[in-house]
């Protein structure tokens, strides 16, 4: 449990990160920028975008390594975090050597910080020069000779393998991402099927990021799609109160909140997890088998533009929507009238106590 919790605390300092980044590069690259390799020629603000969001990219590796480092180790993690992040990027280690030397960071800063003994002068160069110096050392030598160039030939050879996967493969590949970020509507599972992808878009690898995004959307779309049917065939399955619920939804999905379905979900999980986890996998499925690409982690539908391929990915989102919408419409419980007596507040009979006797 404390993996999970120092891994949801990175996530947590990384997402507005790579945002603001990612939106960057794709504003930058919609409006005519390019990547600047070169400041004494002069440059336009589109590429000036476009190069902040790839400079902001490039800090994802040191944040996340300096948040876990943080999460394990407070304050003194930081530092020796950022540098550990910071060779792992250089390196080509990525997001997996940013999180492992997190770890490895936080881990051996929280042991310096309880096993160094100091004379009484010196307590105070312990957190701002001795516990930094020491753990930075250690961790640069592990970096750089130890643990980063295995990270990077595992790196090199999943981005390879994903670039190389054809038909079936890239299929199933994108089904159970797909599957993975919708299955728990924003939780702990979403949230690493998010991160693999956003650490894979830092690789250059873009189509699981455009399945993550599709994911996101197909619960609350195809939820709405089966209160429609619904209404069209007259064959009641939602209560006055999640149809309420659902219209609250809706709008969230279309900037990729998942968390709107929740609601629903609390009181109908089973048929709610399946049909949602399933439109989302064949929707992803067709979206990484037609090689959608999206430069930007985030912003549902007002960042389609900046796809490569933006009414596949649309074609892909109805599907998959669709999928969860038929299943919901054919599968969901009818509510009962009990449901119906609770959501609306209808008192229910009184219990008459005047029979009873206390002798």
């Amino acid at each position: 449990m404390q993996l999970k919790k120092h891994a949801m605390t990175a996530i947590s300092y990384m997402l507005p990160l790579v945002v603001a980044a990612g939106l960057l590069i794709a504003i930058g690259n919609l409006t005519g920028g390019s990547q600047i390799t070169n400041f004494k020629n002069g440059y336009s603000i589109p590429s000036a975008l476009t190069t902040l969001g790839v400079w902001g990219m490039g800090l994802l590796a040191p944040v996340i390594s300096a948040a876990i480092a943080y999460s394990i180790a407070d304050r003194p993690g930081i530092a020796p975090g950022l540098l550990s992040g910071i060779i792992s990027y250089n390196i080509g280690a990525g997001f997996l050597g940013g999180m492992l030397g997190g770890f490895l960071t936080g881990w051996l800063v929280a042991f310096l910080v309880k096993y160094i003994k100091v004379p009484k002068w010196a307590e105070g160069l312990v957190p701002m020069m001795i516990i930094p110096l020491l753990s930075s050392l250690i961790m640069g030598i592990l970096m750089f000779f130890v643990v980063g160039q295995p990270i990077v030939w595992a790196t090199n050879a999943l981005t390879s393998f994903l670039n190389s996967m054809q038909g079936s493969a890239r299929f199933a590949f994108g089904a159970i991402l797909g599957g993975m970020a919708a299955f728990d509507f924003g939780g702990p599972v979403n949230k690493v099927a998010s991160l693999f992808a956003d650490g894979l878009l830092l690789e250059g690898v873009k189509q699981p990021e455009a399945v993550k995004i599709l994911a996101s959307m197909v619960p609350p779309f195809g939820v709405t799609l089966s209160w429609v049917l619904s209404k069209l065939f007259k064959h009641k399955i939602y209560t006055q109160e999640e149809e309420d619920n659902i219209k609250v939804a809706f709008p969230m999905g279309i900037v990729m909140i998942t968390e709107g379905v929740i609601p629903l979900a609390a009181v109908d999980l089973i048929r709610m997890v399946v049909a949602c986890s399933i439109g989302a996998a064949v929707g992803g499925g067709l979206s990484m088998t037609w090689g959608v690409e999206s430069p930007v982690p985030s912003g549902g539908l007002f960042i389609v533009p900046a796809m490569n391929k933006p009414l596949l990915f649309l074609v892909a989102l109805v599907i998959g929507s669709v999928v969860t919408g038929l299943i919901l419409f054919a599968w969901k419980k009818v509510p009962s009238k009990t449901d119906e007596k609770l959501e609306t507040g209808e008192p229910e009979e009184d219990i008459n106590l005047d029979d009873i006797q206390i002798s």
